[in-house]
């Protein structure tokens, strides 16, 4: 057992007459038990002499953050520079990176070490990972990433989405590879545009609800189609989810066929989500020439929003930062969320809905008998961490600290 000693803590919130609001912090001593829990929680004020431990200097104690979409073996980290090779649309793209699979498929290991290092130095400790699933090199990606994940086990969790990045319909062993990945270690079960890359949305749809049944697996389909083409397969998911009775089992990625329509369909429609328990992976792709979902309209209807990086510094993006926590500044930029409460419940776009203190300001996390994992920061509290976005970061996974002595 150990003690962190004169942790700050988020308390309450204090709602002055002028109507705002402020986060009350506090010092606490944390001991943590042999089976990574947090044993006890007492203000340092209190603390009995013979108590000694890590002295956390007052910093933060936050949730531990969840990368909730990536791609671990897409990346070229550590491989040397690349910039990306100017394409014509998405197709194009996929052809281009189905060009490049063979020859990188073989650092697939080293590359997702990598990957994952950056992650835990800025306080994730877990990553929900796409990983390629194709007929050019088959699972190769699949074993690099495992082998990659492996190496840090103890220090984050990990889910594999089985991706048919290059469609499913196209390559006629694409269901068996996929079925191969899925008794070889892939968690859940991916898609990509059942529109716009198969050009069949119900066999494609179809097929991959008949194989999440077959491993009894949880979906995540990447949906880039925009507009009409967009809605209409989110809409025919929904009605196999009732025709399946697989109800609880969904993400839908990007879902950028959301953002067209009206708020009133956009309202009827998280509804019909959050009765199926959908959620939605966003990695918050700001653009100038499209409008970002409608994140706020999905959460008030009961819609859980995960945020991610997505994949960087790879064939679709020559930019190197992969930090969730930027992510949810973006967010609060875009959307102009400038106050003390919106920006402290933001923080759970990336730590799967848990927050310090509730919607309306109560102590809710940590408390004694939880996981003692979390993400300690030099902040004065979750508001000022998701506003100013402080680069040092110390990681605590299941009662450890996570050395950051790797660069960034």
């Amino acid at each position: 057992m150990s003690w962190l000693l004169n942790v700050r803590l988020e308390m309450r919130e204090e709602r002055h007459p002028e109507g705002h609001v402020t986060t009350q912090t506090d010092l606490f001593d944390m001991e943590i038990d042999e089976n990574e829990q947090i044993k006890t929680i007492i203000p340092a004020a209190e603390r009995a002499r013979s108590v000694s431990g890590q002295d956390m200097e007052g910093w933060l104690m936050l949730p531990a953050f969840k990368e909730m979409h990536n791609h671990l073996d897409k990346t070229y980290l550590s491989v040397g520079w690349k910039a990306c090779r100017p394409v014509k649309n998405l197709r194009e793209r996929l052809d281009f990176e189905a060009e490049e699979l063979v020859e990188l498929a073989e650092t697939a290991e080293q590359r997702a070490t990598a990957m994952i290092e950056r992650h835990l130095s800025y306080g994730v400790n877990h990553i929900r990972t796409h990983v390629n699933i194709d007929p050019f090199i088959g699972l190769k990606n699949l074993e690099g990433v495992k082998k990659a994940l492996a190496k840090f086990e103890g220090q984050l969790t990990s889910e594999i989405v089985a991706f048919p990045q290059h469609g499913l319909l196209e390559h006629e062993d694409m269901p068996t590879l996929l079925k191969e990945a899925l008794n070889s270690g892939a968690t859940h079960l991916g898609a990509l545009d059942p529109g716009g890359i198969d050009g069949h949305i119900e066999e494609s749809l179809r097929l991959t609800m008949a194989l999440a049944k077959e491993h009894s697996v949880d979906v995540d389909l990447h949906l880039h189609d925009r507009g009409d083409l967009g809605y209409y397969t989110m809409s025919r998911w929904l009605e196999l989810i009732d025709e399946e009775e697989y109800q609880g089992r969904t993400a839908f990625s990007h879902a950028f066929g959301l953002s067209h329509l009206t708020p009133h369909v956009q309202k009827t429609f998280a509804k019909k989500m959050a009765s199926r328990d959908v959620s939605v992976m966003s990695t918050i792709p700001i653009d100038v020439g499209n409008k970002l979902i409608p994140i706020e309209i999905l959460e008030e209807n009961g819609v859980q929003v995960s945020f991610g990086c997505d994949g960087y510094f790879d064939s679709w993006s020559p930019y190197v930062l992969g930090d969730v926590l930027e992510k949810v500044r973006n967010y609060c930029q875009y959307r102009s969320l400038t106050d003390e409460k919106s920006l402290r419940l933001a923080l759970g776009h990336i730590t799967n809905g848990v927050t310090p203190l509730t919607e309306t300001g109560e102590y809710q996390w940590p408390k004694v008998g939880m996981e003692a994992s979390g993400v300690f920061l030099p902040a004065s509290c979750s508001a000022e961490v998701v506003a100013r976005v402080p680069e040092k970061r110390l990681l605590l996974s299941r009662g450890k600290f996570v050395q950051d002595d790797f660069e960034r």
